[in-house]
């Protein structure tokens, strides 16, 4: 029996908007020079996006939060394999908000951001990895 259509065309709907951040992160540590702080709340949203379009495929609500942590024990709860890869994205986390107004923070390094790319983009193939090809942008 083929996958619900409306399901399909939500789920999609949620990895259309991880394409988007996960290109707007490879952009904008591109630039020249590159806008590291941006490319990590990028990194945060891909990821987090990713897992919530995991949990809509499989129809469990989620509440609305950034916390890559909860969000993520709601899917290994789905599929344990998961749970080390997500235990390492959780810290991502502090990204949604870390750099987003004026503060005493210290300046990320490129470095960080690149590894935080490369983070986002493992979680996105994994959990595309366990749904329908149909869901990807």
């Amino acid at each position: 029996m083929p996958p619900d259509p409306e399901r399909l065309r939500e789920t999609r709907a949620w990895f259309v908007r991880v394409d988007q951040d996960v290109r707007c992160a490879q952009l904008v540590l591109a630039a020249a020079p590159p806008v590291l702080t941006d490319a990590l709340f990028h990194c945060q949203q891909a990821t987090e996006k990713a897992l919530k379009g995991f949990l809509v495929w499989h129809q469990c609500a989620f509440r609305k939060t950034h916390d890559l942590r909860e969000l993520g024990i709601q899917c290994t709860d789905i599929d344990p394999s998961l749970k080390p890869l997500l235990l390492r994205a959780a810290p991502l986390s502090k990204y949604a908000g870390k750099f987003r107004y004026p503060g005493e923070e210290p300046d990320p390094t490129f470095e960080e951001a690149q590894t935080s790319l490369a983070l986002a983009r493992e979680v996105v193939e994994a959990i595309l990895s366990r749904l329908p090809a149909e869901v990807r942008p």
